[in-house]
């Protein structure tokens, strides 16, 4: 499965000049332009990405090297159809499962929607305002609760998942989180998790009862 973890090297420069791999062309629906884009996901071959065309309704593939994007799921206006999505936030790839999951945030659910030619999702967990996902190397996929300020960890068929951060209630305390956004699961599964409301970025040791900020 894939997990979206990059590795960098400790003495790793970056350029000081970016390049534009997908969009560009202003906001709008044609396949080279994006409409307020926001979670991506690159794929392990390191040319392609994923990214969720949040205000177009749609997952985007976009290669390295070409100009026009490609629909993968979604792109057939708002709604909450199983091939319609409302406002998708993130995205990440279960290769186990040869599928793409998604937070589909306007409908309050993750949906799994296929890699291959797929026409429609299903979904698989409901009543969610979900921002972020993230996966680890076992297969444990993990979503951002803005309703419940909370992180679960689920696997595919699992109907509760299991709280893994916050879950406290609303709040700044060390063992609270305050609209949970986008997360990073490390290779010793520590969870990094945008806490957009406390304007901070805390790390959650996994099995700890609180965060540490970073």
């Amino acid at each position: 499965m894939l997990t979206c973890i990059l590795k960098v090297n400790d003495n790793t420069r970056w350029s000081q000049n970016g390049i534009t791999v997908c969009g560009g062309n202003q906001r709008g629906n044609g396949l080279n332009q994006l409409y307020h884009p926001m979670g991506i996901c690159v794929d392990d071959d390191e040319e392609t990405i994923y990214i969720a065309d949040s205000f177009n309704q749609r997952i985007i593939e976009c290669k390295y090297g070409t100009t026009n994007g490609k629909i993968v799921a979604g792109g057939n206006g708002s709604g909450d159809q199983d091939d319609q999505m409302s406002r998708p936030t993130d995205i990440v790839i279960n290769k186990e499962n040869d599928c793409f999951i998604i937070c589909d945030q306007g409908n309050n659910r993750i949906v799994r929607w296929p890699r291959r030619n797929g026409t429609s999702g299903q979904t698989i967990i409901s009543n969610i305002v979900c921002t972020g996902l993230a996966m680890d190397n076992n297969g444990y996929f993990y979503t951002s609760d803005l309703k419940t300020s909370e992180v679960r960890r689920w696997i595919i068929g699992d109907p509760r998942g299991v709280v893994v951060a916050g879950g406290n209630g609303q709040g700044s305390r060390l063992n609270q989180l305050d609209g949970p956004g986008y997360l990073f699961v490390d290779q010793d599964y520590s969870i990094y998790i945008s806490d957009e409301h406390n304007r901070r970025v805390i790390k959650w040791i996994k099995g700890a009862t609180q965060g540490i900020i970073v």
